[in-house]
C-alpha cells in the first residue's frame, strides 16, 4: 500500500513538473518575442531590450527617459546594423580585432573615473544588465560598422575648395564673430572644414544606402510596440 501512494505521489509530481517546464517555456516564448526580421534574420525582445540598456549606459540615462520614439529608434538602429553586417559577408572585410574592441572599452571605461576597480565596474555594467562580453559585442559591432562605411562610402566623397569657402565665410566666421572670439584665417581651419563637410556628407550617404537595403530588403516588425518599462537602470 506504502509503495503504490509512493508513486502515485512520484508520478504526481513528476506531471507538476513537467507542466511547470512546459508553462516557463511558454511564459519565456511570450517574453522574448520576435519584434523584427531582416531578411530572414530574426531580431528578439530581448536583443532590443539590451539596445537599449547599450545607450543607456553611453549616455548615462534611465531606461525610463526614453520617450517612445527614442525606443523605436534603437529598434531601427538594430535593423540599420543588420542590413550592414549581410555587407560585411565579403572575405576582403577585416573585422575588429580583440585588441580593438579591448581599446575601445577601455576608453569608455575612462569617462568613469569613479569606478576605476574592476570590481565597480563589474558592478557598474551589472546596473545596465550587461556583461563585458555584451559590452564587447556592441563596440565590435560599431566599429566594424565604422570601417564599412568608411570603405564604402567615404571613397565617393569629394569636398572641392569653394565648399570650403562658403561654409567658412557662411558658418564658420559669423560664428565665431558671435563668440567674440578673434578671427581665425581660412587657411587654418581648412583641413578641419574639409574633414567636417566629409562627415556630413558620408552620412547623407548612409542614409540613402540604408533606405535602398531597406527597399531591396524583406524587413518586417510584426506587432511592434515598444515595452512600457525596461530593466530598472540607475543613473551615476
Amino acid at each position: 500500500m506504502k509503495t503504490r501512494l509512493g508513486k502515485s505521489t512520484l508520478l504526481a509530481a513528476l506531471a507538476l513538473l513537467a507542466f511547470s517546464f512546459l508553462a516557463g517555456r511558454t511564459q519565456a516564448e511570450v517574453i522574448d518575442r520576435i519584434v523584427a526580421t531582416v531578411n530572414g534574420r530574426i531580431i528578439l525582445q530581448s536583443d532590443w531590450d539590451e539596445g537599449l540598456c547599450y545607450e543607456a549606459l553611453l549616455n548615462n540615462r534611465n531606461l525610463e527617459q526614453f520617450s517612445e520614439e527614442e525606443r523605436r529608434a534603437v529598434l531601427d538602429r538594430l535593423i540599420d546594423q543588420e542590413l550592414l553586417r549581410e555587407q560585411m559577408n565579403s572575405s576582403s572585410f577585416v573585422h575588429a580585432t580583440a585588441a580593438e574592441v579591448s581599446a575601445r572599452v577601455e576608453e569608455a571605461r575612462k569617462r568613469y573615473p569613479e569606478i576605476a576597480t574592476a570590481e565597480a565596474w563589474q558592478s557598474f555594467l551589472a546596473q545596465y544588465h550587461l556583461t563585458e562580453k555584451d559590452l564587447s559585442d556592441h563596440v565590435r559591432q560599431e566599429i566594424d560598422v565604422l570601417r564599412l562605411v568608411d570603405a564604402r562610402l567615404r571613397p565617393t566623397v569629394q569636398i572641392d575648395s569653394k565648399s570650403i569657402e562658403a561654409y567658412y565665410r557662411d558658418q564658420f566666421a559669423p560664428k565665431l564673430k558671435q563668440s567674440g572670439a578673434p578671427e581665425v584665417p581660412l587657411a587654418e581651419v581648412s583641413a578641419k572644414i574639409r574633414e567636417l563637410l566629409t562627415e556630413q556628407k558620408v552620412s547623407e550617404l548612409l542614409v540613402s544606402w540604408l533606405q535602398t537595403l531597406r527597399s531591396e530588403g524583406n524587413v518586417r516588425m510584426p506587432g511592434v510596440s515598444p515595452p512600457a518599462a525596461g530593466p530598472d537602470v540607475q543613473s551615476q
